[in-house]
């Protein structure tokens, strides 16, 4: 039968914060500081951030920045920025590089941070993913930020899906982007087109011909929808062999010429031939298979 030991030391169980705080090895302030923890929101004082050298957005509109402080001169801001910390007073930003300029332009001297501790290769998945999600990027950012997490951050395209929330059919799609020429990618930054277009476009081999239907498409202002048929149609043209200096180069015209082709054959019953050179010059035929059959093309000509 055990006997109970009224000099043991009793059990901390229930004994008051006092009594454990005393068993306890007593910490220094030096000690103190070093295992608080450095994640949470804090208050940083703009003068202590660095930008983010990962930032995938390449261009910020002017007026809407300026729209972005005016906001948050009345609002303030609503949702905190993301900085890694380099060192004491030293920060370096994640993501929200727009509200971080905007509250410089509003004259702001501290902003509500999320700290984070990341490498650098997890700062530059971190940055590039959350302003993917988070921002308005263009078509071709989007695409630059992409190609930048499966090269830089050695991911595969699956595992980018993953990390973004796209299917792989997506994420390609954004990657054949940059396989376009300079003009046409420059297009969807300026966002004359469309990722729509441009998918469109991707679909045309050749370079000279996705150039001219790029021209026709900013000039015309064309739907997605057209371009798509109009694709469709130009690639099922069949490639006709010309003497040098006689047919026309210019895809979309000679795309225009033979639908015209097919009207005249549809209205004349015949079938019509249809040429034109670089030079807006060129003939029409129509062939007739008998004195009666030339009568008909020419009485639908009211010649007769």
């Amino acid at each position: 039968m055990a006997v109970n030991n009224p000099n043991k030391k009793k059990s901390a169980l229930g004994r008051g914060l006092g009594a454990l705080l005393q068993d306890s090895p007593q910490k220094t302030n030096r000690e103190v500081e070093d295992v608080r923890p450095q994640a949470g929101i804090h208050e940083i004082s703009l003068e202590e951030i660095q930008v983010n050298p990962y930032q995938p957005r390449s261009y910020f509109d002017k007026e809407a920045l300026q729209e972005l402080s005016d906001s948050i001169t009345v609002q303030g801001i609503i949702q905190p920025i993301t900085v890694r910390k380099l060192s004491d007073g030293e920060y370096q930003l994640i993501s929200g590089e727009r509200r971080f300029q905007a509250s410089k332009l509003a004259g702001l001297e501290r902003i509500p941070a999320y700290v984070r501790t990341a490498n650098d290769q997890q700062m530059l998945e971190m940055a590039l993913i959350e302003n993917i999600q988070r921002e308005n990027l263009n078509a071709l950012e989007i695409a630059h930020s992409y190609q930048r997490l499966l090269a830089e951050c050695d991911l595969k395209q699956e595992q980018l899906g993953d990390r973004v929330g796209k299917n792989r059919t997506t994420v390609n799609n954004y990657l054949r982007l940059l396989k376009l020429p300079p003009d046409i990618q420059a297009g969807i930054r300026d966002q004359k087109i469309s990722m729509g277009h441009a998918r469109a476009l991707i679909n045309i081999e050749d370079v000279d011909k996705q150039l001219a239907i790029f021209k026709k498409v900013v000039e015309e202002e064309l739907s997605v929808r057209k371009v798509e048929a109009l694709v469709k149609e130009l690639n099922s043209l069949p490639e006709e062999k010309e003497p040098s200096g006689q047919a026309t180069t210019d895809p979309v015209k000679k795309y225009e010429l033979s639908k015209l082709q097919q009207r005249l054959a549809s209205h004349f019953g015949s079938r019509v031939s249809l040429k034109s050179n670089n030079k807006d010059k060129g003939e029409i035929k129509i062939p007739f298979n008998s004195t009666d059959d030339l009568n008909r093309i020419l009485e639908i000509l009211e010649i007769i």
